[in-house]
Order: structure tokens, then C-alpha cells, then sequence
């Protein structure tokens, strides 16, 4: 394996990259002393590369996923009912403005 002092790795980057790619990997050094080595990275061939949608047909999603779970959420934290007061109470603001209170939920399908 060959050694090349930083000054002249840094000259003759590009055909030294082609080298290590080619398989003929180097070492780059400082004062004498090596600090990297540089070899070529395995990557997959774009043929074994999975597309989108390799697992149809394998897993099955149920018809209630979106509501999975809801009955156990609602008995550990009970459900949060949205105040009756005709005053509508803007998310995060309480009737009077403060911010103490929490934002209502919107949406959730619990």
C-alpha cells in the first residue's frame, strides 16, 4: 500500500480516488505519520437495491389501526371534554386570555 504526504494527496486527489476506487487503496500522512487511510466503500448494486413496496402482500394493516388502543388511552387519562360555554376559547388561551389552560384537541379520532 502506498503512502502520500498530505501536500501531495491533496495535488493528485482525483486520480488517487480513482485508484482507491479501482481497488489500489492509499494512506494519507503527515510528517511521516499516517492519519487515514482511503479505500474504496461497498456500496449494493442498484439491482439489489428493494423498491417501494417490496413487502406487499406480506403484512396486513387492520380495518381499526387508527383507533387501536383508544379504550386503554381513554381508562389511564380519561377524555377531555371541551367546555359548554358558548364563548368560543381560542387553542392554548382560556376565557380570559391567560394561557394557563391547555389546548383542546381537534381531530382526535380517540
Amino acid at each position: 500500500m502506498r503512502t502520500y504526504d498530505m501536500h501531495e494527496a491533496k495535488t493528485h486527489l482525483s486520480r488517487l480516488v480513482r485508484e482507491a476506487v479501482a481497488g489500489d487503496p492509499f494512506v494519507i500522512a503527515r510528517s511521516g505519520k499516517a492519519l487515514v487511510k482511503v479505500v474504496p466503500i461497498s456500496a449494493p448494486e442498484p439491482d439489489a437495491v428493494q423498491p417501494i413496496g417490496f413487502m406487499r402482500g406480506q403484512i396486513s394493516v387492520p380495518d381499526d389501526f387508527d383507533n387501536m388502543g383508544c379504550a386503554e388511552v381513554e381508562a389511564m387519562f380519561g377524555r377531555e371534554r371541551l367546555p359548554s360555554s358558548s364563548t368560543p376559547i381560542s387553542p392554548g388561551k382560556g376565557p380570559t386570555g391567560s394561557s394557563s389552560r391547555r389546548p383542546t384537541r381537534r381531530g382526535s379520532r380517540c
